[in-house]
């Protein structure tokens, strides 16, 4: 019998880790300071609740052990019914852990507020995002340029990202690099992230979307200095433009959309598709400082970060 329920466990057992050999935990090896931090709390959080099901399991098969039908030197109390010890230790121990954690979470909620620009003697490079069925549209706003379906920063340099989306809601993820944050039609949310080592980072929507949601993943490509201007350069020598046109054609739904870069880009675009669905008159005779006062209004953040961050 023992033999047999080896058998069964061992052929169910390896086909599971030989499928899941070849995965690997994208958020347990982060390739930047946010992804870091973010590490750092999941593993402090995951310590702390162990040091609570740990015992609990031990001490469960201990009483089970101990306390078995054979065993007859062990203490029989049917009429116990209650102890100010266990009630101290099992009050007091998860209450001091609830604490813990409630301080560490109000700690990092704040310091990795996906709207806190990350402090750096670089400044950031802006990139506003447009989550389209089913691709990613990458707006360059200080060279002109735009990409869909990679994502090329310059190693060490905090990206500011600037999100919505055409219409149906989607979440912006890159695993490597921390937080994820939801891009909406009709509003404008934001992200802070910076990479510290050179590489290829899976990007991916991690809201299902529709039919192409599997497919709705781009690279981050993370370069030198150096080699991201050269890479800006090229681009702006593409011949493709992305006026309202071709916006529209691109918008357009579609699965595994090929990896296309853009020379030029109408100025404004990405504000356009954020007021895409407001009253046209309600947008009448605005200039680019109401624009853009009406962009911070519209924003899903809460409170503005302003003042914190001079802090």
């Amino acid at each position: 019998m023992n033999k047999t329920l080896r058998l069964i466990v061992a052929g169910t057992c390896v086909p599971l880790l030989l499928s899941l050999s070849g995965c690997t935990v994208e958020l347990l090896d982060p390739k930047g300071q946010i992804g870091m931090q973010e590490k750092d709390l999941i593993l402090i959080a995951l310590g702390v609740m162990l040091l609570v099901v740990i015992p609990v399991i031990i001490l469960t098969l201990f009483f089970a052990w101990k306390y078995r039908e054979s065993n007859t030197s062990a203490t029989y109390a049917p009429t116990w019914a209650h102890s100010n010890r266990i009630e101290i230790v099992i009050w007091a121990i998860p209450c001091l852990i609830v604490l813990g954690l409630a301080g560490l979470i109000w700690v990092s909620t704040h310091q990795l507020d996906p709207y806190r620009p990350i402090a750096s003697k670089t400044p950031p490079l802006e990139v506003q995002v447009v989550a389209l069925n089913w691709k990613w549209l990458f707006i360059y706003p200080e060279y002109g340029i735009a990409t869909v379906n990679q994502l090329e920063i310059p190693v060490d340099r905090p990206v500011a990202f600037k999100l919505t989306a055409e219409s149906i809601m989607n979440s912006f993820f890159i695993p490597q690099l921390g937080s994820q944050v939801y891009a909406m039609a009709g509003m404008q949310t934001q992200l802070h992230l910076i990479a510290n080592h050179e590489g290829i980072y899976p990007g991916r929507s991690a809201a299902f979307s529709g039919p192409g949601f599997s497919d709705m993943h781009f690279d981050t490509i993370t370069v030198s200095p150096q080699a991201f201007s050269a890479w800006v350069a090229q681009a702006q020598s593409s011949p493709v433009v992305l006026d309202d046109k071709t916006y529209a054609a691109l918008a357009a739904p579609s699965i595994q959309t090929q990896p296309t870069v853009y020379g030029r880009v109408s100025p404004g675009l990405f504000l356009s598709v954020v007021n895409h669905y407001m009253p046209a008159r309600s947008m009448a005779g605005m200039d680019d400082k109401d624009n853009d006062l009406f962009m911070s209004e519209a924003s899903m953040c809460g409170p503005s970060k302003s003042s914190e961050d001079k802090n």
